[in-house]
């Protein structure tokens, strides 16, 4: 089963999604004149202001679902692993694919609000499934991405997440010779984390979306900010080392590094990918939660989550790789095919034992190895908050495309129940399964719905990029921007043009 599922993921996330997404994000960096420097200041102001109605949250509420999903393990567990299958220079890729990944992010984004649409509960929904349909016309299309959506967020990506937690819970609750016997090992103990967690995700979900955005825009900014606090408080304990760090990111990206300089290949790869995975963008997942915005022009939201992934990869996952690289707890792996079998041969090793989809372990090695006695345990707490609220996330991603697949109606009972107990099951299993098969679940899960979203974004980039400068155009004039479709040659933006 793992060598199945090892090769399907092969297959999609080959070199060609790799250099689409970079392409992608690179074309939309032009095409919006670097909108992600340029509109910097814009992104601060709108994220902090913004209305919200019983129909739609508030640009902030909605930034905080969309970090909800961002902000997983990929930020901890993720940056990790990508130091451990491309080195150092990882980081600096990711660095990249966050720069570019922004503009990204506006577009599919704008697009979201731009074809958005009122459910049969009176809640705005909207995503890639909608404007696939709306902008393209081909209904087909915006069905197998909602399909693929619901597989992904359902059933495939929680599992990585559940893993996380119970790893690195494990990790700090069962050491010692007798250690968690009196639940019957490590395993049993993985099982009662697996089942906890679902239990507490159901009193979640079970409340509507309301309730999951109400819980993200308190614990999201939370957990954030007390990771970034933690890896400052270690890079200033470990500040010698910082110079020979940033050495080591960018002489490795491009292949002058000693020790890693050949494997630059894997650099570029896993850096793309994990950046993908850790910020999402171009994934399809953002639009679900910005479309949920009450706006008055769709750039609005845009513009905001720009910001997110500036936030993301920036911020957090620079965090994660600062105190992994800072502290020297990382292993590298070079892929060594002999016999025609892929395997991986260690050329560093800094945390000996820990293999490279463990990549939760880094860190909480990285922390425990400056503070010991209690870093272990703050990882595994903040690893807790990233991944429960990014279940969450996948879970609101799956629930409005369902509504999509259903029309306009409500979506109907048994078919939310089932997704509901689904993802409850998915966390129990992916808590007590395996690093890497959950990983690669999970990597199947995000290529499917990045190859499906990019594709389409690229087609339909030119109403984001007439919100855009309609946006702009009313900002010179010191108007708050209101948005008008017709006005623009906009087709099919049902909702704003009976809004207006």
């Amino acid at each position: 089963m793992e060598s199945i599922v090892e090769s399907i993921n092969g297959i999609i996330w080959s070199n060609a999604l790799i250099f689409m997404c970079l392409g992608a994000g690179l074309w939309f960096t032009l095409r919006t004149r670097f909108m992600q420097i340029r509109g910097f200041a814009e992104m601060c102001r709108l994220t902090i202001r913004g209305e919200k109605s019983d129909a739609g949250v508030s640009s902030f509420q909605a930034l905080a679902m969309s970090m909800a999903g961002r902000m997983g393990i990929g930020n901890i567990a993720g940056v990790a692993t990508a130091i451990a299958y491309g080195g150092p220079g990882a980081i600096f890729w990711m660095w990249v694919m966050g720069f570019l990944g922004a503009s990204t992010s506006y577009v599919e984004c704008t697009l979201a609000q731009i074809y958005k649409v009122k459910d049969g509960e009176g809640r705005y929904r909207g995503g890639p499934a909608y404007y696939i349909e709306k902008a393209m016309g081909l209904k087909w299309y915006a069905a197998a991405f909602a399909l693929a959506t619901i597989i992904a967020g359902g059933f495939l990506l929680p599992g990585v997440q559940a893993n996380a937690i119970a790893d690195s819970a494990v990790n700090v609750l069962c050491t010692g010779a007798n250690a968690c016997a009196s639940v019957g090992g490590a395993a049993s103990m993985k099982l009662w984390i697996g089942l906890a967690v679902a239990a507490l995700l159901g009193i979640i979900i079970f409340g509507g979306v309301k309730r999951i955005a109400s819980f993200a825009e308190v614990v999201v900014p939370f957990m954030a900010l007390g990771f970034i606090l933690m890896a400052i408080v270690v890079m200033m304990l470990n500040a010698s080392k910082v110079p020979a760090m940033f050495s080591d990111i960018f002489s490795s990206a491009f292949g002058a590094h000693a020790a890693f300089g050949g494997i630059i290949g894997q650099a570029i790869a896993w850096g793309v990918k994990r950046g993908i995975y850790a910020n999402e963008a171009g994934q399809g997942t953002g639009p679900h939660a910005a479309a949920a915005a009450e706006v008055s022009h769709p750039a609005k939201q845009g513009y905001v989550q720009a910001f997110a992934i500036y936030f993301d990869t920036m911020l957090v996952c620079t965090s994660t790789a600062f105190l992994v690289l800072s502290t020297g707890m990382y292993n590298v792996f070079r892929e060594v095919t002999e016999g025609g079998v892929t395997k991986l041969e260690a050329i560093m090793t800094g945390v000996p034992g820990v293999q490279a989809s463990e990549g939760a372990l880094f860190t909480q090695a990285a922390v425990e190895s400056v503070l010991p006695g209690w870093g272990g345990g703050f990882v595994a707490l903040a690893l807790f908050f990233f991944a429960f609220t990014t279940i969450m996330a996948y879970y609101y991603m799956a629930e409005t495309n369902l509504t999509y697949l259903a029309g306009s109606n409500r979506t109907h009972p048994a078919a939310t129940l089932v997704l509901r107990l689904g993802i409850m099951a998915m966390v129990v299993f992916g808590a007590y399964h395996n690093a890497k098969m959950a990983w690669a679940l999970g990597d199947i899960g995000v290529g499917l719905m990045a190859w499906l979203n990019v594709i389409a974004i690229l087609i339909l980039q030119k109403p984001a990029m007439k919100a855009l400068a309609d946006y702009e155009r009313q900002k010179k004039l010191g108007l708050d921007p209101v948005f008008d479709p017709d006005a623009l040659g906009i087709k099919n933006a049902d909702f704003w043009r009976s809004n207006k």
